[in-house]
């Protein structure tokens, strides 16, 4: 596995963006270009990269291509590909996104995002994006959601099942699928189960934690690692038995301060259960 996070590098430069890497000692990187960077650029990080042995983890395309406005649904199919071609033109691991909603908030609740129906189109959209796309090294990705596909691992290995390409990776966020008490009391037991069933597809992972607050009825929150229930040795130990180079990305934290505390946290428990990073 390599440890990555965000960084602010000083210029946007390759440079100055591998020594912000180097500073925080991550071997793993979100995509520090956006989709209008031209061609030159896109080769001068990628070489950069591999020279560096930085593997660079994930583009976001964060969007909603399952909009009902149709207008926002065709712009979200345009920034994923233009991120899926970023993805793949810098040597990324992938791109990804959510599934997309049909209610009125992109990344939230709707009853039916869960349906049938929505399946199915989550399977059309993601084959029109490869065949649109047809990416050589980068896959297209969607991360797991409390409340919309691919929300548990069953419903993912549905999804992989039915799409059937082989750029259609797997995108492990092991937070964003405890969605339930039961699910919170055995988070070891819901990543063995999601490693078993995807690990192979798994090309990039979200590295968060999860809190259980003891008011009524459920609330479940995002914190940083270490802070939470989830069980960080489980996760290593079952991350370490897959593809050496697997990125483990810190998110959704404020500030450099927690981005460090977490980044600690993750290397306290690797050594612990003696996994390198």
């Amino acid at each position: 596995m390599r440890l990555g996070g965000p960084v602010s590098p000083a210029e946007r430069t390759p440079e100055s963006w591998l020594a912000a890497l180097e500073a925080k000692r991550y071997r793993a990187a979100y995509c520090p270009l956006a989709v209008e960077a031209g061609r030159e650029e896109r080769v001068e990080y990628r070489a950069a990269a591999r020279e560096a042995d930085v593997v660079i983890a994930e583009v976001g395309a964060w969007s909603n291509p399952l909009s009902l406005d149709q207008a926002t649904a065709d712009e979200a199919f345009g920034r994923i590909v233009a991120s899926l071609r970023l993805a793949d033109d810098v040597g990324a691991r992938c791109c990804v996104n959510i599934a997309g909603s049909r209610g009125e908030k992109w990344d939230g609740p709707d009853p039916r995002d869960l349906t049938d129906e929505t399946f199915d189109a989550i399977v059309a959209l993601v084959r029109r994006i490869l065949d649109e796309v047809d990416p050589q090294s980068a896959s297209y990705t969607l991360e797991p959601m409390p409340w919309m596909y691919p929300d548990s691992a069953e419903s993912y290995a549905r999804l992989v099942a039915a799409v059937d390409h082989p750029r259609f990776g797997v995108h492990y966020d092991p937070v964003n699928i405890v969605n339930s008490p039961a699910k919170y009391f055995a988070t070891g037991r819901e990543i063995s189960d999601f490693v078993s069933r995807l690990g192979p597809r798994i090309v990039s992972v979200h590295a968060k934690d999860i809190i259980l607050r003891d008011g009524l009825t459920t609330h479940l929150d995002e914190c940083i690692p270490g802070d939470g229930g989830l069980d960080y040795g489980v996760l290593l130990g079952e991350l370490d038995r897959l593809d050496p180079d697997l990125p483990v990305m810190t998110e959704h934290l404020q500030g450099e301060e927690a981005y460090d505390r977490a980044a600690a946290y993750i290397r306290e428990v690797a050594a612990r259960v003696g996994v390198g990073l």
